[in-house]
């Protein structure tokens, strides 16, 4: 059984099911991040959803790339998560399945192309309060050595 964080689901909505891949991406002493600046500022891992026909490794890859400019290597699958949400951008219910990866961060090639992204290195214990979401922050916790 895969472990729900967040929000129960409510009866009164049909929530579409929307998988994911996320990233803990350890760097200099601590974790390289995304900062999301739009619907509302947040601290995420770096991570995103796995397009019709895409596998999980090449979303995880791409949606690094996308949100932080990096090239990563080594992703190893950790777990996984699920959560009830509203994506405001997509106008969706959601029931996400979030894939949680470890990888090394190889290099930084350009700056993040989805539009509000931006990368930035904080410590473990910083993500693990700080993350926009539960399951993230249960994740860095366990793996920091912090639960």
């Amino acid at each position: 059984m895969i472990r729900r964080v967040g929000n129960s689901p409510r009866p009164d909505i049909s929530y579409r099911l929307r998988h994911g891949v996320y990233a803990i991406l350890p760097h200099r002493k601590g974790l390289l991040v995304t900062l999301q600046e739009a619907p509302k500022m947040e601290m995420q891992l770096p991570g995103g959803g796995v397009d019709p026909g895409e596998s999980p490794l090449r979303a995880l890859h791409r949606e690094v790339m996308e949100e932080t400019g990096w090239i990563i290597a080594a992703p190893r699958r950790l777990g996984a998560f699920r959560r009830f949400v509203y994506m405001p951008e997509y106008d969706l219910w959601a029931e996400k399945l979030c894939a949680i990866y470890i990888a090394r961060p190889v290099r930084a090639i350009r700056a993040p192309t989805e539009a509000g992204h931006r990368a930035l290195t904080v410590s473990a214990d910083i993500a693990a309060r700080q993350l926009g979401n539960e399951g993230d922050r249960m994740f860095v916790s366990q793996w920091a050595g912090l639960a």
